[in-house]
């Protein structure tokens, strides 16, 4: 029986303060029997202070993405063996805003993926369709792409190890969400498609879906049964709504 996982990216948000704040409220809002894996992701900078903040609960960090390369003159980027060292379980690879704002490749997601593994984190691993591939019938073939360059550069055992985020593209930060059937059906053929290779992993992997949800809608989209938690963007920021979705997924 795989367990939910709510995982919070807070993307380019936060002070100190604010930080303090969020993560304190996240920590002393948990129940002592939470059920659900909880992650957050922290911009780089805050990472320790989060992770001192979290020590003593249930909670996991992770950043929000790490450099394909470990250790040498890569002015500005972070490794996976750094973000190891200051405490981090996990980190966001793929995420459609690293794809479409940095231009980050398929292959370069794989090697970010690679990476982290390499170093002891689970990669929380993105894939999803823009709004013009969903309405022009593509969505599973874009999904298995993405996904397929993974399984190309470090095999299909590698994600016992990993956690899948679907997010579709349109449904991010605009307020849109895929319905619950809609969500299902891509997570069905995700999991049908790794079942392909290797029925084991395909049971086990977390399938999360990352596109709005949010208090009123994840009751509907946790009921289905290939969806095991979602990874939050907006309503992360917020204690008490990223704590409903925390009790919501158990």
């Amino acid at each position: 029986m795989r367990q939910n996982m709510i995982a919070g990216n807070w993307k380019m948000n936060g002070t100190s303060d604010s930080v303090k704040t969020l993560i304190e409220g996240v920590v002393s809002g948990l129940s002592a029997d939470q059920k659900c894996d909880v992650v957050v992701g922290a911009p780089y900078v805050y990472i320790p202070a989060v992770v001192a903040a979290t020590a003593s609960s249930v909670v996991k960090v992770a950043a929000q993405d790490v450099s394909e390369q470990d250790k040498g003159a890569f002015t500005g980027e972070v490794s996976a063996e750094m973000l190891k060292d200051v405490g981090c379980e996990y980190v966001i690879i793929g995420h459609s805003e690293r794809r479409s704002l940095y231009g980050e490749t398929d292959q370069d997601s794989a090697q970010k993926y690679m990476a982290a593994q390499r170093h002891g984190l689970t990669p929380i691993f993105c894939i999803g369709e823009l709004l013009e591939e969903r309405e022009n019938g593509t969505t599973e073939a874009v999904c298995a792409r993405q996904l397929d360059a993974v399984i190309e550069a470090a095999g299909i055992a590698s994600l016992a190890n990993a956690v899948i985020a679907y997010e579709p593209v349109w449904a991010i930060g605009t307020g849109k969400v895929a319905s619950p059937a809609q969500a299902q059906e891509v997570h069905a053929f995700i999991r049908n498609k790794l079942a392909q290779l290797d029925t084991a992993i395909a049971e086990k992997v977390q399938i999360l879906y990352g596109g709005s949800m949010n208090p009123g809608n994840v009751a509907d989209l946790i009921a289905q049964p290939d969806i095991d938690g979602g990874l939050i963007g907006g309503a992360s920021l917020n204690a008490e709504d990223f704590l409903a979705l925390c009790q919501a997924a158990g």
